[in-house]
């Protein structure tokens, strides 16, 4: 078959679409969601090789702002399913494998336009709708991400298949990188579909199959991805999709035999559960499985006393409130000098109260629902109890209603205790706590930082001081894995921030760049010599 050097389309950031007034955009986006909010429910089947596979347990996907309105059910599976979506995968991976890297490339190429294109308005609503996403928090994860991930990862595709070893004379080497021998089973979180859709992606994209566990309350929008998915021409069995609970995949997968990988992002307990089980079962494997994980976060934003207080305040009100604190990278705690506290406060309390709080369809409301009841409830419980304590104060928000959608309003602590509870354990919803330390204690205040909690996700210092940053920079060098100088601790962008952390935090295996896809193939070295050696003899021995 004809052969040839294939050079990929260069990648670059899709633009970030305004939503202004009178803007296309907005009315498309709008239109989508009235139409998919007021349909009739949809049935979202599970994707097992060519089959869409229906089961008569069914479970209902509510809006978390409006959770007595229906928009659909999804299909809760068995088993018997996980063990059919291992043998789809299995019986897809050789062709899928072999395919010659290029039409791999053009399948996810293809996705990246189709989602930039006719795809980006459904794609946009149903993550509204599913995870009460407003109009730009949906349009930077589910659009601008997403089809970011499929541009960027097809270039380091071709970067890791181009490098190469040297050769002495007499003699070619050559380096292969070849799909994992078995299946990849992805387990996605609920808040990014970006990251929902790139789990099972970038494993697949390096020759590998999959079976794909989405979150429930992600399961709308998850459909979407299958879809656009099957629009790309990806082949039947190669990213399968199984709605179950994690518990009874869990038990089918981790006793395979084929079990090659894990592609997780989700919470530390579940991360460091599901390493234990498999290095349980490690010897049930025919290799040694890939576990890639990000795990949570306690992210924190440090001022130092040459900050400037408005930058700071408004770094806390974005930082820690948009997608209602739901991203891993969110702003859970600060640290704020003595000299400017009164600034930074009057701002960051004036932000909070101007804050509109309701359902995405109304674009003017910038907080929304948390996903469901039970985060509702985690959540809630940590602003009673910063009510209740001695060493605390809520100074900004601190109400909450459930009775029609899941919501709270964006939650500001003031403690005297840097180790107070909120302070160190992760609550992943709109609560911050901010610490007020001595503006000369900088030094201090950067070892309380880094030994406070057990994560190393994100973090942010500001300071106009050039040597206080330099020392932070040092200081906090195993505190966080993507580290922001004079910005919020959100907001990474594929190919210029490759996004993940350490410690609690997960593998720091880089999503969006090279680094994460690298753990998806197994190399190999050739070594072919020219002109053999005939005698055994070295002249050494002469």
């Amino acid at each position: 078959m004809p052969k040839g050097v294939y050079q990929v389309p260069f990648p670059t950031n899709e633009p970030v679409f305004s939503y202004a007034p009178g803007s296309k955009e907005r009315e498309e986006l709008k239109a989508a969601y009235a139409k998919m909010y007021s349909q009739d429910p949809i049935d979202v089947p599970m994707y097992i090789g060519s089959k869409e596979v229906r089961t008569n347990d069914k479970h209902a996907l509510t809006p978390p702002h409006e959770h007595a309105h229906v928009v659909g059910h999804y299909n809760r599976g068995t088993a018997e399913h996980v063990a059919e979506a291992i043998e789809s995968a299995m019986q897809a991976r050789q062709a899928w494998a072999d395919m010659s890297w290029e039409h791999r490339a053009s399948i996810f190429l293809k996705a990246a336009d189709l989602l930039a294109g006719p795809f980006r308005a459904r794609m946009n609503a149903a993550t509204m709708i599913a995870q009460s996403k407003n109009a730009m928090q949906a349009e930077i994860d589910a659009a601008c991400e997403l089809i970011d991930f499929f541009r960027f990862n097809v270039a380091y595709m071709q970067q890791i298949y181009a490098e190469q070893p040297d050769s002495n004379e007499g003699m070619w080497n050559r380096l292969e990188y070849r799909a994992l021998e078995g299946f990849v089973f992805a387990l996605t979180p609920f808040n990014f579909t970006s990251i929902a859709a790139n789990l099972p992606a970038a494993v697949a994209l390096m020759g590998n199959v999959v079976v794909w566990k989405p979150a429930e309350s992600q399961v709308y929008s998850a459909q979407v991805i299958m879809e656009l998915f099957k629009a790309a021409g990806l082949p039947d069995g190669v990213i399968n999709m199984v709605t179950v609970p994690g518990s009874v995949a869990g038990e089918v997968i981790f006793n395979h035999a084929d079990f090659a990988g894990l592609h997780f992002t989700g919470s530390t307990g579940v991360f460091r559960q599901l390493w234990q089980t498999i290095g349980n079962n490690i010897a049930k494997y025919k290799s040694y499985p890939r576990i890639v994980g990000e795990t949570g976060g306690k992210d924190f934003i440090v001022a130092h006393k040459s900050a400037n207080p408005m930058e700071v305040a408004t770094a806390i009100s974005r930082g820690a409130f948009e997608f209602q604190g739901q991203k891993c990278s969110a702003a859970s705690r600060a640290y704020v000098p003595d000299n400017m506290w009164e600034a930074v406060r009057k701002q960051v309390v004036a932000d909070v109260n101007s804050f509109k709080m309701g359902a995405p369809d109304d674009f003017g409301n910038f907080i929304n629902a948390v996903i469901d009841k039970k985060a509702f409830t985690k959540i809630s419980e940590y602003i009673d109890y910063a009510k209740s304590a001695d060493d605390a104060e809520i100074i900004a928000g601190g109400n909450y209603d459930g009775s029609k959608g899941y919501f709270i309003q964006p939650t500001v602590i003031l403690t005297t205790n840097p180790k107070f509870r909120t302070m160190c354990e992760e609550i992943f919803g709109p609560v911050l706590t901010i610490y007020v330390y001595k503006a000369d204690e900088w030094s201090d205040v950067l070892k309380l930082v880094d030994s406070t909690s057990e994560y190393a996700l994100t973090g942010a210092i500001f300071s106009t001081d050039r040597y206080a940053i330099s020392e932070a920079t040092k200081a906090l060098e195993n505190a966080a894995g993507n580290f922001y100088i004079n910005d919020k601790p959100t907001g990474a962008v594929v190919g210029q921030q490759p996004f993940g952390g350490a410690r609690g935090s997960g593998t720091n295996d880089k999503a969006g760049s090279y680094l994460n896809l690298l753990r998806w193939v197994s190399p190999r070295t050739i070594k072919e010599t020219f002109v053999p050696a005939t005698d055994y003899r070295y002249p050494f021995l002469g």
